[in-house]
């Protein structure tokens, strides 16, 4: 991520975020070690999206997401490409390597409180390479959902109590437009 905060005030510079303040008294956050954040909608041959639960801090629950993490937030490598990040993330957590990638956006996470940009990946010819479920004790849980399904899918989540990420939607729709032109029928 660009740091844009050289001018702003630093309130505190913690391992993984640095809170700041700008000159007219904006309070933001920036992320100290990563410089950049991606996810992936990846998509098997039988039109499965590959979705994955953990626990979250912040919200105090599981949350159902795609596949995603930090770019450069690993020592000696802090310059590792969006694309490489990604197709680590999507092994890590999922145990899939994908034959074929598109980028499909590049968009800020929450533009009010952090600089912190998301690169949206879709990722499609899967092959399962290991068991996946995270690193470090991340403890994730991977579901698989028919693409058709999705939406009913995550509002029952919601109703079991779990948060659901939004960009799962986004990254869908953004898929469908990028596909109408190469891949008619892959939504039907």
């Amino acid at each position: 991520m660009a740091d844009d905060t050289a001018k702003d005030e630093i309130i505190h510079r913690g391992r993984f975020l640095t809170y700041a303040k700008t000159s007219r008294g904006w309070e933001y956050v920036t992320r100290t070690n990563a410089k950049g954040c991606v996810a992936v909608l990846a998509m098997t041959d039988d039109k499965r999206i590959i979705l994955t639960e953990q626990f979250r801090p912040p919200v105090g629950r599981n949350v159902i997401e795609l596949p995603a993490g930090l770019a450069g937030d690993i020592p000696l490598q802090e310059d590792e490409p969006l694309l490489v990040a990604a197709k680590r993330e999507l092994k890590e957590e999922t145990g899939y390597v994908a034959k074929n990638w598109t980028m499909l956006l590049e968009g800020t996470s929450s533009a009010g409180m952090t600089n912190e940009m998301v690169s949206i990946f879709y990722a499609t010819g899967l092959t399962k390479m290991t068991e996946g479920g995270g690193v470090g004790g991340e403890n994730i849980k991977v579901h698989f959902v028919h693409h058709g399904d999705v939406t009913k899918w995550c509002r029952d989540r919601q109703a079991e109590g779990m948060k659901v990420d939004f960009k799962i939607f986004a990254a869908i729709h953004l898929a469908r437009a990028v596909s109408q032109s190469t891949e008619s029928k892959l939504w039907y």
